[in-house]
Parts: C-alpha cells; structure tokens; sequence
C-alpha cells in the first residue's frame, strides 16, 4: 500500500534506487534446491568460500530457474579479485578490457566469475556519447547489483544456504511478467546502448512486458547503437538470434525501432512480402529447432537474413549485361561488405554464407555430372536447406527443391533415370576441353580418363 502511494506521487514511476539490505528469500519460497545448479558452479562456490570470499551464483541462471526454465549457462559473483580468483583454481584465466572477468573450467564446463563491480567514478572513462569504456572498479554486492542492468537479473543465489538474494525486487517484478530497469534507463543506455537490445531480447524469451519508463526512450536513443563496436553488435544478435524466440524478437525490434541501421538491410528486407516471409520462416525453424535442442548454425540465418538484397544486386548487375555467375559473387561481396561494416561477423561465418548463397544457382543444373558432383559439396546440406526455404517462401518452384530430395534418396539406377538431357552447347563445350585420344586407347577409354568436371 505504502509503495503504491509512494507511486502515485510520483506519477507513476518507480524508483529503482534499491533497498539498503535485500530480501533474503528461502528455498521453501522459491523452490531452487542446490542439485539444480551444475556441479561446476557449486564446486567454485564453494572453493571460494573456503577460503573466506563471498561466492554465488548470479544473473540470468538465477532468473531462469525462477521461472522454470533451463539455464545455459552459470556465472559467479564474488568479492574475491580476479588474481584471487585465479589463485585458487588450476585452470582459470583473466580475460577482458573494458571489466576483467575469470574463466574458470571445471571438467568440460566453462564458467565466467566476476568481481563484484563498484560504482561508477563521477570521472570514469567515456566517449562522447556517454558509453562507459573503462569499468575495472570492484566494490560492495550491493553496489554490484546496482550496476546490474535489469531488476530480473541482479539475483544472487548461495547454494550453502539455498537462498536467492534479491535487492531490487526482481522476483516480484518476474511474478508480475515486467522486465523493469535499474536506475534511469537513458542513463543506463547511454553507459551501454547494448541495452535496448537485450531489453527486446530478454522481454521475447521470457515473456514479460518492458516496463514503460524503459521501453519510452528507445526508439530515440537507438541511434546510440551506432557507436557500439562491431563485434559486441554481432554477438548480442547472435544472442538475439539464437534465443528460440527470434520471431518475436526480430517483430520487437521493428516495433521499438531497433531495426534501421542495426542489420543495415533488414529493415529493407522486411518491407517487401516475399523478403519478410522468407525471413519469417527461417527464423521460425531455428526457434523449433532451440526449443527441440538441435545445433544451429549461424551461418544459415545471416545468409538467409540478407538473401533477398543478395537478389536484388543480382538482379542489377545483369541487368547491367555482367554474367549470371560473376554479378552473384559482385552482389554477394557488395551486401557482405555493406554488412560488415554495422557487424563484425566472422571470417569463417562469412565464408560458409557465401557457400550459401552459391551453391544455389548450381541446383538448377540437372543435367551430367554436376548433380553427383553438387551431392558431395561439403555445405550441400545447407545449401539444400536454404533451397527448400525459398520453395516453402514461393521464391522458386517447389518441383526443383522435390527433384533435389529424390535424387538424393535415390540409389545410383535411380538417379541416372532422373537426370535431364544435356543442352547442347553444354556437350559441345565439354568435348573441346577433353584432350585428344590417346594412341591404343578406345573412345570410351579415353572419355572415361578425362574425368569429371
């Protein structure tokens, strides 16, 4: 009664400045028994604790068991420093600029222990829009949680005592479905702007609504995005991605007006219908595939996210009088290149696109060789995948992507009996660059040592 006075007030608002001492909350309220937690994170607990440091398990592993799903991954927070940390475990390492963290690996698990952070210095290190760029300050827990960015995360639980430590009533706000900011929210986004996009990431996985007050600044602060570094962009997309809620997501960003200039061509994509019901259906089979637990690749989803500017470069660069195979790899290049310069994907992603992308003129070769030569492509699978989504969009008639999932099942008979006749000037062009029949050899001999193509 009293906060909902207090709110009324205030006009609404809620302050966020946290209590003094946290709710300490038992197990027989919130139900997390130790064995829920992964024998990694309670081995680290409990090894600093025995030696005197305070140790819990922190953030979004806390959060999902909450709500009764299954976390990816745990992280500790403790007050014991980063060369204490390492000191204590035989196979850790300290990594990180901006904030070091410890990566401590018990057996095949990986786990990511920070120092509890301090608040910010009125003289800390800024650019010029306002993003911290040097945090390597330690302090209190309190003072940690503070820093956290939303309430559903500065959770803390302590599996020698099987308790959730909440200071800004996170549990509460994850009872009432609203995913709600610590502190100012234009402050907190101007320190990192990656913010806004774990807010429309978190808001789609969980299922909670962004509470107003962070939600409002949003769409005009987005432009802050532009200032973050390509790599950092690149994985929180992938984080956004790769969440088993990309649909959702990726309609969020649209909606908050996140999406211009963060893909630099989805919002393109997405407003032509058959580009949006592409994407739409690539993303819809990732999310089945999260949700079944299968492996994904992000590969398919950039190269799917970007397909349809892929097309329309194509499409202008024949029309320019270049050949169908060189304008796909100019257009290819063009939109990769556009691409990189928002998000730092990686080398290798980059290279497994492009396989993509052209493998898919090869489909429509039938005829020959090429079908068995095509079969035994390293990406023929993706390449295939990618060749039933635009059957499924309506970019391309279903009856190549049928005859593509026949050949393949079919046995050897079977498939010479599928194959379509040569055009001639393909045979014509094949003969000039057989050599000359050698002496004792039959046409058939010498055709057969020429190989394939």
């Amino acid at each position: 009664m009293i906060r909902k006075f207090i709110s009324r007030i205030l006009g609404g608002k809620k302050v966020n400045a946290g209590p003094s001492a946290p709710a300490i909350i038992p197990v027989s309220s919130h139900g997390i028994t130790r064995d829920r937690i992964s024998s990694g994170s309670r081995r680290v607990c409990e090894t600093l604790q025995s030696h005197g440091h305070l140790a819990f398990v922190v953030g979004g592993a806390v959060r999902d068991l909450l709500i009764g799903a299954e976390p990816k991954d745990f992280d500790i927070a403790t007050n014991a420093t980063p060369e204490e940390i390492r000191r204590h475990f035989r196979r850790a390492r300290i990594i990180g600029r901006r904030f070091q963290i410890v990566h401590v690996m018990i057996g095949q698990e990986t786990l990511e222990v920070t120092t509890f952070r301090g608040a910010l210095a009125d003289n800390v290190k800024k650019d010029a829009h306002g993003r911290v760029l040097h945090d390597n300050v330690f302090g209190s827990q309190a003072e940690d949680a503070a820093r956290r960015d939303f309430t559903a995360n500065a959770l803390y639980y302590d599996p020698a005592r099987e308790t959730v430590i909440d200071y800004h009533h996170g549990v509460g706000d994850l009872k009432q479905k609203t995913l709600r900011m610590i502190g100012e929210p234009r402050a907190r986004y101007r320190e990192d702007p990656v913010r806004m996009l774990r807010a429309v990431r978190l808001a789609a996985k969980l299922g909670l609504l962004i509470d107003p007050a962070a939600s409002k600044p949003i769409r005009e602060m987005a432009v802050l995005l532009e200032n973050v570094p390509a790599a950092r962009l690149f994985d929180e997309m992938l984080k956004l991605l790769t969440s088993g809620h990309a649909v959702k997501c990726i309609t969020q960003l649209r909606d908050e007006g996140l999406h211009h200039g963060l893909l630099p061509l989805l919002d393109v994509i997405l407003e032509q219908p058959t580009g949006e019901k592409f994407v739409m259906l690539a993303l819809a089979t990732t999310d089945e595939r999260v949700r079944n637990n299968k492996s994904i690749a992000p590969s398919f989803l950039f190269a799917t996210l970007l397909w349809h500017e892929v097309l329309a470069h194509w499409e202008k660069i024949k029309a320019g009088g270049e050949a169908k195979i060189p304008a796909l790899y100019q257009a290819m290049d063009t939109v990769l290149d556009t691409q990189g310069e928002k998000l730092a994907i990686t080398r290798r992603i980059v290279g497994d696109i492009k396989d993509i992308w052209s493998l898919q003129p090869r489909f429509e070769v039938r005829a020959g060789k090429r079908p068995y030569a095509l079969l035994e492509h390293q990406r023929f699978r993706a390449g295939y995948d990618f060749l039933l989504l635009r059957a499924e969009a309506g970019e391309i008639n279903s009856e190549l992507a049928e005859w593509w999932t026949d050949f393949q099942n079919a046995d050897g008979e079977q498939r010479a009996t599928m194959l379509m006749p040569e055009p001639a000037g393909d045979k014509k062009r094949r003969r000039r660059r057989k050599k000359p029949a050698t002496a004792g050899l039959s046409n058939d001999d010498n055709a057969a040592s020429s190989g394939s193509e």
